[in-house]
């Protein structure tokens, strides 16, 4: 879901790998280190406690020496756009670290939804009817029900996931009627090439309106304006990571 982005050095801290390749664990843990730093000192600008704001670092196409990498360093909560991916990557980790915490973030098929309920402990893409009827029917099958985010398309932009502006609202109080607790918040990725913070803000009020907590918004480009916003999860991958690959393929080689 995140867009490449120019990484400038400067400020991350590291070069970052070139495309497809796995860096040293100590240059990732340099980029992590710079990211929370940023993250601390934005919070600190806008008056909010950093400690309100969690990073979820997208590991979309790396191989799990990546995140191994990132674990050591201290990050446990990640983001992946694939279900086929994250259910190939993420048991083996879990298993080494049961308070890894895996998002998927990605639009997700009706289809994959046994799948994400099994293995996410938060969906932040639930976007129509339909998929809140999934979801609910594999929640009921799998016992489990992950954390749900409403993803919102606050650009209205025809190529992109998210439920639209004007159906917004609706689906909002129906998946909170159907899932209670289990809905926290939403989630929006602005148009690329506008200025984000008007949609930070439409984000935030929407989730004000609803009584939810969590706002995820904010990439490896703009999370600090994120932040400033009232982000409380942000989503970077490519300032930790580095390029992404072009392909999955080797992902789950160690």
């Amino acid at each position: 879901m995140e867009p490449s982005v120019v990484i400038r050095p400067e400020t991350i801290g590291s070069t970052p790998a070139p495309d497809g390749a796995v860096d040293g664990p100590h240059a990732l843990a340099d980029r992590l280190r710079a990211i929370r730093t940023r993250m601390d000192q934005a919070a600190t600008q806008a008056s909010r406690n950093p400690a309100d704001v969690t990073l979820v670092a997208v590991s979309k196409f790396h191989p799990q020496a990546s995140v191994r990498a990132a674990m050591a360093a201290g990050q446990l909560v990640f983001g992946e756009n694939r279900v086929q991916e994250a259910a190939a990557k993420f048991p083996p980790l879990r298993a080494e670290s049961p308070a890894l915490r895996l998002h998927l973030i990605g639009g997700l098929q009706t289809n994959k939804t046994r799948d994400a309920v099994r293995l996410a402990d938060m969906i932040e893409s639930l976007d129509r009817p339909a998929l809140a009827d999934a979801l609910d029917r594999a929640a009921q099958t799998e016992g489990r029900l992950p954390d749900l985010l409403v993803e919102v398309n606050t650009g209205d932009e025809p190529q992109k996931f998210g439920v639209p502006r004007e159906q917004a609202d609706a689906l909002i109080r129906a998946c909170r009627q159907r899932f209670g607790e289990k809905l926290r918040g939403l989630m929006c990725i602005p148009p690329a090439h506008e200025d984000p913070r008007p949609h930070f803000r439409l984000l935030r009020a929407m989730a004000h309106t609803h009584g939810l907590s969590v706002l995820s918004m904010g990439m490896s480009a703009d999370f600090e304006q994120a932040i400033a916003e009232g982000a409380t999860l942000v989503r970077v991958g490519s300032a930790i990571f580095g390029p992404r690959p072009a392909t999955p393929e080797s992902t789950v080689a160690p």
